[in-house]
């Protein structure tokens, strides 16, 4: 079972700066998300959109913030449960929690921290009549170790972030990659339509537009799809796999069913003082919550991280007063013996 003082569940941008906050009060946190990667929408669904109201960042692309606020946490060495979804949460008698994921991984959390965004994530599939027959046979919604398509035909379906992207990375890992979306524009980020364009050019990948798959083909597993294309007849694409990217689904999820008390798919918390749920110990923080002038906002979800990892760690030492030092006169020392300090004024004497 793993063990910890705040399970936060939930690795997008608010989540991951709550191990920093929480850090600094020498609280160690584990993170659950359902995605195979921490980051949450910022690095699944627009990693190479700007973001503009970042504190001191005039523009940030949502990846580059992911990979700054991972940086961030490293030294208060975070714990990830990824690829995993919090299905049922247990409150013990002596106050804490334990939380079991749909895999059956079993978490022990002195407070529970939710900070699913707009929930946990399902993908969009689409409209095929026997998609479900090939699920996990060829047929995958989330890529997650590229080099499963080592040497192997893929047809990616999508005109996004994520397809474009993912079109382009497996263009050097698999020995076929055909794109397919139903328009002849894309709505990702221009350098990467225009990569994208680039390798169809150096004929690295096949592309086919405007076009639809509405068929799989195969007996116990993918051998092709079948398409339809404006003006043509249909056709089929031999593949090995075949991966929609149609962008994924916020849902609630379990979580709905915790005991929480809901209000228009988001969790209602105290936000007078500290982001707490109906159930005490539990915190919802982020854009999964709603209170009285919310703002789904990833800086007022960096707001609600800090004043909650004050209160859990008021709950759990209720005997201890913590007297807040800024940063720039205690340092950050982390959990991995790393310290930083400002350089400190020296005053001398005059003779």
């Amino acid at each position: 079972m793993i063990t910890t003082d705040i399970l936060i569940i939930g690795a997008g941008p608010t989540g991951l700066f709550t191990v920093f906050e929480a850090g600094l009060l020498k609280l160690k946190c584990h993170l659950i998300d359902a995605l195979p990667q921490p980051g949450g929408q910022c690095s699944e669904i627009y990693p190479k959109k700007p973001i503009y109201d970042i504190p001191a960042y005039p523009e940030i692309l949502a990846g580059d913030l992911t990979h700054k606020l991972i940086e961030q946490t490293k030294q208060f060495e975070p714990g990830f449960t990824l690829g995993e979804r919090a299905e049922t949460i247990d409150k013990q008698d002596d106050g804490t929690f334990i939380v079991t994921t749909n895999k059956g991984t079993k978490h022990h959390a002195k407070i529970v921290a939710i900070a699913g965004g707009l929930g946990s994530f399902e993908p969009r599939k689409p409209l095929i009549p026997n998609i479900a027959d090939f699920e996990d046979k060829g047929v995958e919604y989330i890529i997650k170790e590229p080099e499963f398509y080592r040497n192997k035909k893929v047809v990616i379906s999508g005109g996004g972030d994520s397809a474009l992207d993912w079109a382009v990375f497996l263009s050097d890992v698999a020995s076929e990659v055909t794109l397919i979306h139903r328009r002849n524009e894309f709505r990702g980020a221009l350098d990467s339509v225009e990569k994208v364009q680039e390798l169809k050019n150096l004929g690295k990948i096949r592309m086919i537009t405007p076009a639809e798959v509405k068929g799989i083909i195969g007996t116990d597993k993918v051998t092709g799809v079948a398409v339809e294309k404006k003006g043509e007849d249909a056709f089929i694409v031999d593949t090995d796999h075949f991966i929609p990217l149609f962008g994924l689904s916020p849902k609630l999820g379990p979580i709905g069913n915790w005991g929480l008390e809901i209000e228009k798919n988001a969790i209602k918390v105290n936000n007078a003082l500290d982001y707490q749920t109906n159930i005490p110990g539990i915190y919802a923080i982020g854009d999964v919550n709603t209170y009285p002038g919310k703002l789904k906002l990833i800086l007022c979800g960096f707001h609600e991280a800090t004043l909650m990892c004050q209160s859990a760690y008021q709950r759990i030492f209720p005997d201890k007063k913590y007297v807040m030092k800024y940063t720039t006169v205690g340092g950050v020392e982390g959990f991995d013996g790393t310290r930083k300090d400002a350089p400190k004024a020296v005053v001398k004497a005059i003779q």
